[in-house]
């Protein structure tokens, strides 16, 4: 019986500092989108919490959280989008889906491939207003 209670509480242990995937290589390996710009989102606001872009890109597994707050109407969390932006985008709304509360996304132990990366996270308000913004993370080796 203590065997047991010793594996399982190894298990545990080594399920709780695995990283999740965010941005597989392959998909950090697809070819650019040459269209980068996105125009203003008057609907919802999506702000960049972690991590911390001020300084030098970031080593991975990151702590990726996102900050909603609504403009007027509130916000539907059913509606998010999480892309990232390739010539092929790649929805990523299913990845972050476990992490996401009325309030935003925190998904921590992100596992992203070293570059730039350009996600887009948008949302609707229940007035059917879109809102979000571009994210970039520079992730280091």
């Amino acid at each position: 019986m203590k065997m047991y209670a010793t594996a399982l509480v190894a298990l545990t242990l080594t399920g709780a500092a695995q990283a999740d995937v965010l941005i597989t290589a392959q998909e950090a390996s697809l070819a650019e989108s040459p269209f980068n710009e996105r125009g203003a989102f008057p609907g919802p606001k999506v702000t960049l919490v972690s991590p911390d872009l001020s300084g030098p890109a970031v080593r991975s597994p990151i702590h990726f959280r996102v900050k909603f707050e609504p403009r007027g109407a509130k916000i539907d969390v059913d509606s998010l989008r999480v892309t990232y932006i390739k010539l092929e985008p790649v929805d990523l709304t299913e990845r972050v889906r476990a992490s996401v509360g009325t309030d935003g996304i925190d998904f921590k132990n992100a596992e992203v491939p070293p570059g730039t990366h350009r996600i887009r996270v948008e949302l609707r308000d229940t007035d059917g207003v879109t809102g979000g913004a571009d994210i970039i993370l520079k992730i280091s080796k």
